[in-house]
């Protein structure tokens, strides 16, 4: 009786402590001298050689000296789409390459913070497979670096399946309907030839389809030089761009996305209000660029 009482004594204090403790949402690999386009070739290297599979790249801004790689890998993909509210959106991680001062700064999107916040509640129900996919991309980015130090502001464990960035904004279960098709394949075609064709200047990063599921979600890049990522990315850091590219969901006939106040918010969590005010067309912009994309 003694031991058992110890044990859930030793279980409370670990739960209390896992969702008590802060996350940022990104960790910094390291630091290279080499070109960026070598260590993107490293880093998709890695992933592949440890059964990632590279879904895109792209240069946010078009700039040279900013690149975004999107992976995924299959035990998370099948797993985060067994949450029916939009969680394959947690399915697809990025890598963020920033080259500055003759350095490339290397940094990844942190899983537990991305996946707590967009899989709520049903994060505990698939922690133990969440925890080994967090533990082998680190395994992967060791032979790229090895300084694993957070960054980009700290959000507790346990608010972030309820996070949003000040009273009255939104949360993850407020997303923004963008059109409604007749048919999840008609939905598929739309979508994936208006970015083809660069409609509202955008540019398609990476798709991820379940044919089964009847669910796809599609990596787009803004690259409007007025109200896309040129507009906002210098205005609230450039040191986050693994949070890029925004994406669209396909859910059956229905294409929604993450409200800008949300998702800008959720991967910036250090924005002061006056920062946020400077960017305030950009959540409406960004609606209207993806709308354009969705329209048949």
């Amino acid at each position: 009786m003694k031991n058992l009482i110890l044990s859930l004594l030793a279980a409370l204090i670990f739960t209390h402590f896992s969702t008590a403790q802060e996350l940022s949402p990104y960790i910094k690999i390291g630091e290279t001298t080499e070109s960026i386009q070598q260590t993107t070739e490293n880093v998709i290297n890695a992933l592949k050689s440890n059964s990632f599979t590279v879904l895109g790249t792209y240069n946010p801004m078009n700039k040279s000296t900013l690149k975004v790689i999107a992976f995924t890998r299959d035990d998370l993909k099948n797993t985060v789409a067994k949450v029916i509210d939009r969680g394959a959106l947690a399915a697809v991680f990025k890598v963020g390459l920033v080259q500055k001062d003759g350095k490339v700064i290397i940094s990844y999107v942190n899983p537990e913070y991305l996946l707590r916040a967009y899989l709520r509640d049903n994060y505990i129900t698939f922690e133990s497979t969440f925890k080994k996919f967090s533990a082998d991309l680190r395994t992967t980015f060791s032979s790229i670096g090895h300084a694993f130090i957070p960054f980009g502001g700290t959000i507790k464990a346990d608010k972030l399946k309820k996070y949003h960035y000040k009273i009255m904004m939104p949360y993850f279960t407020d997303p923004i309907t963008l059109n409604e098709f007749s048919s999840f394949e008609e939905g598929v075609r739309v979508i994936e030839n208006n970015l083809k064709a660069h409609k509202a200047k955008t540019a398609l990063v990476y798709k991820l389809v379940y044919k089964t599921e009847k669910i796809a979600v599609f990596g787009v890049g803004l690259l409007d030089k007025e109200d896309g990522e040129a507009y906002f990315l210098p205005k609230i850091g450039e040191a986050h761009v693994a949070a890029l590219p925004y994406e669209i969901i396909l859910q059956g006939k229905k294409a929604t996305m993450l409200h800008g106040k949300y998702r800008i918010a959720l991967h910036w969590p250090e924005l002061t209000m006056g920062t946020f005010m400077k960017i305030m067309s950009t959540p409406g912009d960004i609606e209207d660029m993806l709308e354009e994309v969705c329209e048949k």
